[in-house]
């Protein structure tokens, strides 16, 4: 049984000279597992809306803004977009974490989106849900393609549009093929106009893949469009043995954006880390992160008992906000 922390108990107290900087915080029971934060891994990130509701519903200022906030966020965090859509409650996105920043990106792009969509909707509380953000990490380019074609044409698996160019929301598959960026211009609501220091346009641009650095761009493009053809099949297929009416563009735009799905979503489910189809580095890829998690847990206990000690490289939030000491890159994980 976990025990509770004390009364007054808050990971920012002062006063606690006597003890090491963020042992505090370093003892909160409540926390997750600890994520190694490695630069070059690439992830699938989704996260979904308060109560599924639609405050992600698409029309023109929800659009632009979640490029906005994506594209500055990436560049704020030199991560790289490979592809991105969003659903009227939740969105996908396939990155990479070129320098290994990507829970600053993650805290970017949520807070800037999360705070224009509530002054959109005239809302106070909170927008996005309670659960962790689903960080999911892409081991081999097979991973990263099968999850970029699941982003892309989510909007056709739950049976809302037939193709994915129908979809009203952001899609990428479109500025993926014809090689173009996607460009927002700074949202009129929530940002200040007269701040300089956010660009009035921005341009979110979709990096290749890794893995597929040997195609052209013409058959990375067929590649992807051949894959998200026989997803747009399959859907229809289902909708055809099932009798499974479509809802269409504007049945979607038609939806007020505080309802919600009316089917239960599944609760307590696993939150899987790692996404591989190849099962010899799934279990690598699986050892790795295990042997991360026991030596994150031995320096805690260390630091908690005041001991000097050394975190494994990839420690991201007490090496940020408490300043222990890490491993240099190679000294404890393996590279990915």
């Amino acid at each position: 049984m976990r025990q509770l922390p004390e009364p007054g108990y808050h990971p920012y107290r002062k006063g606690d000279g006597d003890k090491q900087p963020g042992r505090d915080v370093a003892d909160n029971l409540g926390m997750s597992l600890p994520r190694a934060i490695i630069p070059g891994r690439r992830y699938m990130i989704t996260r979904r809306c308060s109560e599924r509701r639609f405050f992600m519903r698409p029309d023109r200022e929800t659009n632009n803004a979640f490029v906005y906030c994506l594209a500055l966020a990436a560049r704020k965090a030199s991560v790289s977009v490979v592809c991105a859509g969003t659903m009227s409650n939740h969105y996908h996105a396939v990155v990479v974490d070129n320098c290994g920043r990507l829970p600053l990106f993650l805290e970017h792009l949520h807070k800037l989106y999360a705070k224009h969509q509530n002054t959109l909707r005239g809302r106070w509380e909170a927008f996005w849900a309670s659960e962790q953000t689903s960080v999911v990490e892409l081991v081999k380019p097979e991973d990263l393609l099968a999850r970029m074609v699941y982003a892309i044409t989510n909007p056709v698996a739950g049976h809302l549009v037939e193709r994915v160019h129908h979809w009203p929301g952001v899609e990428s598959l479109t500025a993926i093929d014809h090689d173009l960026p996607l460009t927002a211009t700074k949202p009129i609501r929530f940002f200040d106009p007269e701040n300089g220091d956010l660009p009035d346009a921005i341009d979110l641009h979709f990096r290749r893949a890794p893995g597929f650095e040997h195609l052209s761009h013409a058959e990375y493009s067929k590649l992807l469009r051949d894959k998200v053809a026989e997803a747009e099949e399959k859907a229809a297929a289902e909708r055809r043995a099932k009798g499974i009416k479509l809802l269409g563009r504007r049945g979607v735009l038609n939806q007020h954006w505080n309802s919600r799905p009316g089917t239960r979503e599944p609760r307590r489910g696993l939150s899987p880390r790692i996404a591989c189809k190849n099962n010899w580095a799934r279990v690598e890829a699986l050892q790795r992160n295990q042997v991360f998690i026991d030596r994150y847990r031995d320096a805690r206990g260390d630091h908690l008992a005041g001991r000097k000690t050394v975190f494994p490289a990839g420690t991201w939030w007490l090496h940020r906000f408490a300043g222990v000491k890490c491993a240099e890159l190679g000294a404890t994980a393996p590279p990915s």
